[in-house]
């Protein structure tokens, strides 16, 4: 007997809710979950404007340090050039020495041999690349004439001159390859650091920017107050070396005159001679203002740190060496505190900056790449990134 039961929708329900609509709504679900999951991560990862700032500083203090030791590199190169190119040129002249050198032992050979004057060990001799071995045979060496000796040794002194000078052109060839090696290298982490500074840069947004713009901005009233501070402890122990001047002047001791006479007569041409010389340093340097700064550059047209300073002093008739590791060498180092316009002031553990001061905390550099030749507090970078002060004259 047949069935009257009705067959069962092979679909479901729940609660009146018909099955598409349900997947529909927990696959949104689930989406907006995994959205918001991998939305974090995301802010996680991205590195505050605080952190991007004091990377791009250290990336440009960093290609600083490379841009020394390219200097370096670069002026090794070029002495061991020059070394090298003046070594292959004796060289030449020594070889065509020993050439002639041998020519007259050959002569000399050769006309005993036709005139049966020396036996034929003697051409032997002569004509050997090291006459030298043949020299304890006594009775040969009487055979020859004063003049035939004198030959002999004079192709022998030329003929270990030139050994030796060919030796120390091959030496200072491979030096010179080590040098251009270390230049390429320095080079290459120079544009490296930079890039990598670029790029950093280029990932702000405009509001990321302007933000950082307002950070630096707060770091340069910073140490332009620090600067104004500087100053007036420097004008205030000036005032006071001034007054215990007179004092000392007044007291009305004879010796105490006399002596007090010939400090001022020993000290004050050297400070003189200081004075005039750094002032021509400062006209150079204020000059350049304005002039862009490049890695490895001495002038005329833009500067790295130590170029600059290098080419202000020299307009001032001081040689300074090239790079900051040689420069902070270069004099007598002087407390901050006693700091005069001219003088050197160095930056960081490994002394890899540098700038002229102008007096009342205030110095001419050439930063960094990206921007240009400018006055600026000695404490741009904070109190703690300053190494030293030297006086190069």
């Amino acid at each position: 007997m047949a069935s009257h039961r009705k067959s069962r929708p092979t679909g479901t329900r729940v609660a009146g809710i018909r099955t598409p609509a349900l997947a529909t709504a927990a696959l949104t679900s689930v989406a907006l979950l995994s959205q918001s999951a991998n939305a974090a991560p995301e802010a996680d990862d991205k590195p505050s404007l605080e952190e991007v700032e004091k990377k791009v500083d250290d990336l440009y203090r960093q290609a600083g340090s490379a841009t020394e030791k390219y200097n370096a590199a670069k002026e090794k190169t070029a002495k061991e050039r020059k070394r090298a190119d003046a070594l292959i040129d004796d060289v030449a002249k020594r070889t065509q020495k020993l050439n002639e050198a041998r020519e007259q032992l050959g002569s000399f050979a050769s006309a005993q041999y036709r005139t049966g004057a020396a036996a034929p060990d003697t051409a032997t001799f002569l004509l050997a690349d090291t006459p030298q071995d043949y020299f304890d045979q006594t009775q040969l060496m009487d055979r020859m004439t004063g003049r035939q000796k004198v030959a002999v040794d004079d192709y022998v002194t030329q003929q270990s001159e030139t050994m030796k000078k060919r030796q120390e052109a091959t030496e200072s060839l491979e030096t010179l390859t080590e040098s251009q090696g270390a230049l390429k290298t320095a080079k290459a982490t120079v544009q490296r650091k930079l890039a990598d500074a670029r790029d950093l840069m280029s990932k702000l947004t405009a509001e990321e920017k302007a933000r950082l713009a307002a950070i630096e901005k707060e770091k340069r009233e910073e140490a332009a107050r620090k600067a104004d501070e500087l100053a007036r402890q420097q004008a205030a122990a000036q005032q006071q070396a001034q007054d215990e001047a007179a004092r000392q002047q007044d007291s009305g001791s004879s010796s105490s005159g006399s002596a007090g006479s010939g400090s001022s007569s020993a000290t004050a041409p050297a400070d003189s001679s200081y004075a005039t010389k750094a002032d021509k340093a400062l006209a150079f340097a204020r000059a350049q203002i304005g002039k862009p700064y490049v890695w490895g550059a001495v002038g005329p047209g833009s500067y790295d740190c130590s170029g600059l300073t290098q080419a202000a002093w020299k307009a001032a008739g001081v040689t300074l060496p090239r790079t900051t590791y040689d420069q902070v060498n270069a004099g007598t180092t002087v407390p901050l505190s006693q700091a005069r316009p001219g003088d050197l002031v160095f930056f960081y553990d490994d002394v890899t900056h540098v700038g002229i001061y102008i007096g009342n905390g205030m110095m001419i550099h050439a930063p960094k790449p990206g921007t240009y030749v400018r006055e600026e507090s000695v404490y741009y970078d904070g109190e703690s990134a300053i190494h030293s002060v030297v006086r190069p004259a």
